[in-house]
């Protein structure tokens, strides 16, 4: 998991973006100039102080399409949502 000195404040979520699949099922690899759209899942990093916050540290999350500011520190790229912007977490099978 990421390690970043950011720490949001209220009900603000720190995300890792998951980087879309360059490769195709039948194993082609695509550019990055292929896919314009942003992701809209990944790891929650760090969460803030909120009574609103439901999700904790290491799940991975679905959030609004455009929602979010975008932060770079130390080569990594983050996304800084508020709480609501998120929709859903997904849950892992064992």
């Amino acid at each position: 998991m990421a390690k970043t000195n950011i720490r949001p404040l209220g009900n603000n979520v720190l995300v890792a973006p998951e980087k879309p699949e360059r490769k195709t099922e039948a194993g082609i690899f695509l550019p990055e100039s292929a896919s314009k759209e942003q992701p809209q899942q990944g790891v929650v990093i760090a969460v803030g102080d909120g009574e609103k916050i439901v999700v904790k540290k290491g799940q991975t999350v679905i959030y609004k399409r455009y929602g979010g500011t975008e932060v770079k520190e130390g080569g990594a790229e983050y996304l800084l949502v508020e709480a609501e912007d998120i929709l859903a977490f997904i849950e892992k099978e064992v």
